[in-house]
């Protein structure tokens, strides 16, 4: 008796449907720490772990499982942004249970050492890192203004109390900047990676100081050639559409340099290639403040967050960071935490960006705002739980033995 070919059909699917569901239940069968529920394509629900689930996940379609288990960190991301998985609970409970499971999320990654050299030793030329960067910041101003402060400032803001503002704790980030640089009058200020303009613009009007900011972002350039204008100080602050790299080669000199925010964007290659520029624009005993987020130890950068949100980047550890300094003659003052202060600047940041959320849907579309729900949300929950921080790191070029005694 002949089998319809139906038939045939139907129990191939149903063959390959627990298949799939197999290769997932065994993944998230090795959690063994906190605990999440799955409904699968099928209608069918699990739970993986022990105790109360942290979120519940919902797997629309069945053709990303074998990418998933491929490549977990970006297809989870992408299919996120797609629609087709759908979360029930708070993003940060995700990365919450990842770094509870650490020891067995590295092990599944780290058989891909091909794939993790590559991320380490890529080189970032002038060119590409003008597009990386220009790829994240030439979005358009008025994007960003929709859930920045009004100063738009784009880095890990300083909360002296968690009842300020993010406008407030943006401002006591700069005043806190700068004063560890004991700007004088009529001294040079450089700022690599300038953002839009209020650290220079500040440094100008408190200290008298004859600022230059550099950037690579047209729409950063703009905006903060208009602010100058505005504020009628162009005859102490100037900003540079350019790279550090192209600044290099002007010949000029800066007794004092800071840079918030931009090293992440240099590339693990050029670490070194940065370290010689800020001492080769640094006078003799000039002060260098360097703003950087870091990882507890080496590795790659996040495949989704380097695919979609900051091509080209590279996070480095504190380490690689301090061991860099006596090649070039470069000698620490002080180094400072900020990593929970990072983590309440990306929780003001989300709550800004949902309270104008019609407004990027309108825009931009549904995929566009849960790309950057996700950014926005995974970022501030991995400066809680993952080790990622923020540090700025103080150094002189050479020996000064006349700076305060204490912070």
């Amino acid at each position: 008796m002949k089998v319809p070919l139906s038939q045939i059909f139907n129990r191939f699917e149903t063959e390959m449907d627990d298949l799939e569901k197999k290769l997932l239940q065994q993944l998230f069968s090795h959690i063994n720490t906190g605990a999440f529920a799955v409904v699968f394509w099928d209608g069918s629900e699990e739970q993986y772990g022990e105790g109360q689930p942290f979120f519940k996940l919902i797997i629309r379609d069945k053709s990303i499982v074998g990418k998933l288990v491929k490549n977990p960190a970006l297809v989870f991301g992408e299919a996120y942004v797609d629609g087709l998985i759908e979360l029930e609970g708070d993003i940060a409970e995700v990365i919450r249970l990842i770094h509870l499971n650490k020891e067995f999320i590295e092990k599944y990654t780290g058989g891909k050492a091909v794939q993790r050299v590559a991320s380490l030793l890529r080189h970032v030329s002038i060119e590409k890192q003008k597009k990386d960067v220009r790829h994240h910041y030439d979005i358009s101003n008025d994007f960003f203004a929709l859930w920045l402060d009004p100063t738009m400032s784009y880095s890990c803001a300083y909360f002296r109390s968690p009842s300020d503002s993010l406008e407030e704790a943006q401002l006591q980030k700069i005043d806190h900047s700068l004063k560890k640089l004991h700007l004088k009058k009529g001294e040079t200020l450089l700022d690599i990676g300038s953002g839009w303009g209020w650290l220079i613009i500040k440094a100008a009007q408190r200290y008298g100081v004859k600022a230059t900011g550099i950037t690579v972002s047209k729409e950063q350039y703009e905006k903060t050639k208009q602010r100058i204008t505005d504020l009628q100080l162009d005859n102490l602050v100037e900003v540079l559409l350019m790279d550090y790299r192209e600044l290099l080669k002007t010949g000029r000199k800066f007794s004092k340099i800071i840079s918030i925010g931009m090293f992440e964007h240099v590339g693990r290659d050029n670490m070194p290639v940065y370290m010689k520029a800020v001492r080769d624009l640094l006078e003799q005993g000039g002060l260098s403040l360097l703003h950087t987020i870091t990882h507890p130890v080496e590795g790659p950068v996040n495949p989704w967050i380097e695919k979609y949100i900051f091509p080209g980047g590279y996070i480095p550890s504190l380490r690689e960071v301090i061991w860099l300094l006596p090649d070039y003659d470069f000698h620490l003052l002080d180094i400072e935490c900020l990593r929970m202060h990072y983590a309440m600047t990306l929780d003001r940041w989300a709550e800004g960006f949902e309270k104008n959320v019609h407004i990027v849907l309108e825009k931009y579309g549904e995929s566009f705002v849960r790309m950057w729900r996700m950014y926005l949300r995974s970022c501030a929950a991995s400066f809680r739980y993952s080790g990622l921080s923020v540090h700025q790191i103080l150094f002189s070029k050479g020996l000064v033995n006349d700076l305060p005694l204490t912070r």
